[in-house]
């Protein structure tokens, strides 16, 4: 029996068309959400290579481009890609329910 919370931050239909992304807030942080062929991911959303909205980056074959510097990250594992990014960005838990994107809340 699944014991965990999860947290509703969006619809899926919010999520941006034209840049596959949207920018919400989860417990205090800013997170990214993407919408990929019809599945969506969770990221963390400020770059951890410069202080950038992953929200504000380019979307491409299931990676996504910092405006700031052009690292790029692999969305649905965190991993960067390319220098000048070495940190990998933080993956969410999520679900999607009747349109509804749910992340998984932090245990207590």
């Amino acid at each position: 029996m699944d014991t965990a919370i999860w947290k509703p931050v969006a619809l899926v239909k919010d999520i941006s068309p034209d840049t596959h992304t949207l920018r919400v807030m989860h417990e205090g942080e800013a997170v990214c959400l993407y919408e990929l062929d019809g599945q969506v991911c969770a990221t963390q959303d400020k770059c951890p290579h410069g202080n950038a909205s992953l929200a504000e980056g380019w979307v491409e074959d299931g990676t996504i481009e910092c405006p700031l510097h052009q690292g790029v990250f692999d969305i649905a594992t965190g991993k960067p890609q390319c220098p000048p990014v070495t940190t990998d960005l933080r993956c969410y838990e999520i679900r999607v329910e009747e349109g509804t994107v749910y992340l998984r809340a932090d245990e207590a």
